[in-house]
């Protein structure tokens, strides 16, 4: 076990406790496509997501991250499409948890690096398997490997670790 001490613009003095190995023993419902490190790579949130707080997590997650220095920039996503909602639209449906400010992609960070929060992992889980209807419609209205057709739904699919390049 190891404790994580989080201090950034979002949490400061926040503890949190990895009991699970990097990447190890995932809930059997919860079988994500992409890891994070893919995911910062390949283009998610504008490139501005997690900027501030990446002593929290490992450094080569970021060496090759498609990141935004200032503002949430668009052609930093993989499909140069916006495919997310303010965090505030979050917050105001109360889909946040008060440990994971950022939300979905934060949890699954901290879910991956080891940490578990039962009910919270479970609530999160059941979240991500709600977004497997929009692979559906992709696959019902675009022609294999077509990534300009519903580019905004596979960019959805991206920031919740679907690979939806090969879809």
């Amino acid at each position: 076990m190891k404790e994580i001490f989080v201090t950034d613009k979002m949490q400061q003095g926040y503890i949190y406790i990895l009991s699970e190995n990097i990447g190890s023993n995932f809930h059997p419902d919860f079988n994500p496509e992409l890891d994070p490190k893919t995911l910062l790579k390949l283009g998610v949130f504008g490139g501005k997501y997690m900027n501030d707080c990446i002593d929290e997590f490992p450094s080569d997650w970021f060496k090759d991250a498609s990141q935004s220095k200032q503002y949430k920039d668009i052609e930093k996503n993989f499909f140069k499409i916006d495919a997310s909602m303010p965090l505030s639209h979050w917050n105001n449906k109360g889909w946040i948890y008060k440990d994971d400010p950022r939300g979905w992609f934060q949890w699954y960070c901290r879910y991956y690096m080891g940490r578990r929060l039962i009910d919270e992992d479970l609530r999160q889980i059941k979240r991500w398997r709600s977004m497997k209807r929009h692979i559906g419609q992709i696959t019902n209205n675009c022609q294999v490997g077509d990534l300009s057709c519903r580019k905004k739904q596979r960019q959805a699919l991206l920031h919740w670790a679907y690979d939806s390049r090969i879809i």
